[in-house]
């Protein structure tokens, strides 16, 4: 057979486990030694048969000073048996406020491209990445579903009562699900992703990095995505995006301070549903997913419009 045929066929195996439709066997391989701080994520595997694998995933963070969710996407076990190619994919929060040493930081790494999924509101407040010289980010902005400018309005109005009637009573909440599920019904957030997915896959570029503002939902799902397009257990994949309520947490947590202390907000915990990523929204997204394109594989070829050769190229090119 073929090498392009046996990429094939693992792309074709990848996607039906990741669906759940053939059955996996338990994989770890030895824990490889990472450069970068990092911080571990329990995750288990299930079967209709019960919890069979459970092991310790070391998550790799790239510490900055001025940004906080930067992330070597690589290291993960899939059901194939191999493992995730780190220093190809990197995912972040947004990089303007990068300070000289974290740009230096940033060139060790290597990026080839630099992609941004902010809207041009986004931009425009919290201004451009810094980026190392000769790196210009690719604007490929995901809707927010207006839910920047409702934040701003929000907060410059300094009024309590019409800060709760906009994000009170499960109101935040329902907004990102909201937000979630344009994931997955958008055609332009689905061109955008695919878009992404694809360069990937060709690797042309060299490494590369993509990031939304805080690096955790339109990040974070496209993460999600590409994981469990590469086999990674979806507990796995899901471990990965729950993981940026901890390293966002204390940078979260001093916005919200800051807020009341400067008196625009008097209850600045109505932010947390909006900073917080939670498995409810992954939810949404999933379910909508499942709704529109009868899961994972669906949203995948028929959502995205990716054919098995760009998936067997992902496995070729990110799995080990």
């Amino acid at each position: 057979m073929s090498r392009a045929r046996i990429r094939l066929a693992i792309a074709v195996c990848a996607s039906a486990l990741a669906i759940g439709t053939l059955p996996a066997a338990a994989h770890a391989a030895p824990a490889g030694r990472s450069t970068t701080a990092s911080t571990t994520a329990s995750t288990t595997a299930t079967t209709p048969a019960g919890r069979y694998h459970q092991q310790a995933e070391t998550i790799r963070q790239i510490p900055l000073q001025g940004a906080v969710n930067v992330r070597d996407l690589g290291g993960y076990p899939t059901w194939t048996g191999g493992r995730v190619r780190q220093g190809l994919v990197y995912r972040s929060d947004a990089l303007g406020k990068l300070t000289p040493a974290d740009v230096t930081a940033l060139s060790g790494l290597g990026l080839g491209k630099v992609v941004d999924f902010r809207i041009p509101m986004e931009l425009q407040y919290d201004g451009a990445d810094r980026l190392p010289a000769g790196l210009t980010a690719t604007s490929r902005p995901v809707s927010d579903l207006g839910l920047y400018a409702t934040l701003l309005g929000a907060i410059s109005s300094g009024d309590p009562a019409t800060q709760e009637r906009m994000l009170g009573g499960g109101r935040a909440e329902a907004y990102m699900r909201d937000i979630y599920r344009t994931f997955v019904t958008s055609p332009e957030n689905r061109a955008q992703f695919a878009t992404t997915l694809r360069e990937i896959a060709d690797g042309k570029q060299g490494p590369l990095l993509y990031h939304c503002t805080s690096g955790k939902d339109r990040t974070g799902w496209m993460s999600y995505v590409l994981l469990r397009a590469l086999a990674v257990p979806e507990s796995t994949a899901t471990s990965d995006y729950l993981a940026s309520n901890t390293f966002r947490a204390a940078y979260d947590a001093q916005v919200r301070a800051g807020l009341k202390q400067s008196g625009r907000m008097q209850n600045p915990d109505l932010l947390i549903p909006l900073q917080e990523v939670r498995q409810d929204y992954l939810d949404a997204a999933t379910a909508q997913m499942d709704a529109d394109y009868g899961g994972f594989y669906g949203y995948l070829t028929d959502g995205l419009g990716l054919d098995l050769r760009t998936l067997a190229k992902l496995q070729d090119k990110l799995v080990r």
